[in-house]
């Protein structure tokens, strides 16, 4: 007789109706329509601003170099007047902590306005879409060019458009490499074929990722690959500012001509014009809801305002608004969540700028060497160190080193340094000590040193001198 026990297969079969979900859909192209508005005047006159400063930022000089460079090979950072060093990147903590803060304050009070009017995504597609106007034309005649078969006209109008993308793009990266690189020099090499191998690698990499975002990946970017439209419905609350359609004023839709009395057939505004996803740069309607796909950029806002000025229906059809606003409910604009982001980014901004303003200009350095001592011709104990001043300004200063500590200490040989602006200034110097006044083998002994142009520069740095044991 067996003793294994008996085992009945129970899985249930598979289900006929089952359905897979997808987490990615295949893109299908969105073909964007022209339209005009006070939230698109603005978003163009931001943009403007945006390229402004990061195209012509690079070209500007400041204390004989270029205002914001970033000199990775001398690790040495300028930002117009100030040079930062790696010792000062805790700022660089600071300035992205501020920059997190910022974003939390500015997503709780109105939402992804960042990401429809400031984010580089947005506004480099913005542009790229432009040069599809321009070479292309508007939605349907994009829309019937893509359909036609390839011709003489659609091979130039193509060309043209790719073309413009790829010229930004080259633009962009250049310029982007010219904030590691000194943009004069860079473009004057870049062009004469004299530029090392990893100017023309970047460029090219930053060209084409330009290129890649904006003209083809586009809404991709946002919805699929952007963190930021994953977490921001945590920050979000009935009373942060959304672009969202009124419903109760929108429906029942349909069309309908102006001298119909279309409130007498149980119509509402809406008359289903599709005009507020047409525009729409990641192609939702808004009329579903509040989406995640929804950048907040408000062109749908636009559009739905002008034909609501066509119909001579009233504006806000589609606004900016709250959940409690729809609702019927009232808004409160300060609420704690929104008071205490602001006070953090306060007190961060102020830490920031206290830390910044505050800290020294002159870094300063003791190591002491190897050997741990000798004694001189005469008869003193003499200890060596590696002397650094790192002068952190942008001006040339004189440094005048002193050392205390012992009763019978003696500093050998030079005591003040001249230390050019921006650089780091390293020489061995000894200390000395008669035998008899060292209290005991190993002594702690203060390194200062003092601007000679402001007494009130100084710093201090800390060692130890060596001596004989003490019998």
């Amino acid at each position: 007789m067996s003793n294994q026990i008996p085992v009945q297969n129970i899985t249930p079969p598979p289900k006929k109706d089952t359905t897979t979900v997808d987490l990615y859909a295949s893109r299908e192209k969105i073909y964007t329509r022209a339209f005009t508005g006070i939230f698109r005047n603005l978003r163009m006159a931001g943009g403007a601003l945006l390229f402004l400063l990061y195209f012509g930022t690079v070209w500007l000089d400041w204390g004989g170099h270029q205002a914001v460079w970033w000199n990775l090979p001398e690790r040495k950072f300028y930002i117009f007047g100030a040079t930062i060093w790696p010792q000062d990147f805790i700022l660089l903590s600071g300035l992205l902590i501020v920059a997190a803060f910022g974003l939390f304050f500015i997503t709780v009070f109105a939402g992804r306005v960042w990401c429809g009017y400031t984010c580089p995504q947005s506004v480099w597609t913005w542009i790229f879409m432009w040069c599809e106007k321009v070479t292309e034309g508007d939605r349907n005649q994009r829309i019937k060019l893509d359909k036609a078969p390839m011709s003489a006209n659609k091979f130039v109008r193509k060309l043209g458009k790719h073309s413009l993308w790829l010229i930004i793009g080259f633009v962009t990266g250049l310029t982007f490499v010219g904030y590691f690189a000194p943009i004069r020099e860079l473009v004057i090499e870049f062009f004469s074929g004299q530029a090392d191998g990893w100017s023309y690698f970047w460029v090219g990499f930053f060209t084409l990722a330009t290129y890649g975002n904006a003209g083809w990946l586009r809404e991709q970017v946002c919805i699929y690959m952007c963190p930021y439209a994953r977490f921001q419905s945590v920050m979000f609350d009935k009373d942060t500012l959304i672009v969202s359609y009124d419903p109760r004023r929108g429906e029942k839709r349909g069309t309908r001509k102006k001298e119909v009395d279309y409130k007498a057939q149980g119509l509402g505004d809406c008359i289903d014009c599709t005009m507020c996803v047409q525009v729409c740069p990641t192609g939702i309607d808004i009329r579903d809801g509040l989406q995640i796909e929804c950048i907040g950029c408000a062109a749908c806002i636009d559009a739905c305002d002008t034909i609501m000025d066509k119909m001579h229906y009233p504006r806000g059809l589609i606004s900016y608004t709250t959940e409690h606003n729809l609702s019927g409910q009232v808004t409160h604009k300060l609420r704690p969540r929104l008071i205490g982001y602001a006070v953090v980014l306060l007190v961060m901004i102020g830490l920031l700028a206290g830390a910044f303003f505050m800290r020294s200009l002159v870094g300063f350095d003791i190591s002491k060497d190897r050997v741990l001592y000798r004694e001189n011709a005469e008869g003193r104990i003499e200890n060596v160190y590696t002397l650094k001043i790192m002068n952190k300004d942008q001006v040339d200063h004189t440094y005048v080193l002193d050392a205390s500590g012992l009763p019978d200490l003696k500093l050998q040989g030079r005591r003040e340094f001249r230390v050019p602006a921006g650089e780091i200034f390293s020489m061995p110097v000894e200390l000395s000590s008669a035998p008899e006044q060292l209290p005991s083998s190993t002594n702690e002994v203060i390194f200062s040193l003092k601007d000679a142009d402001d007494s009130s520069s100084h710093v201090e740095a800390k060692s130890r001198f060596i001596g004989p044991q003490i019998r």
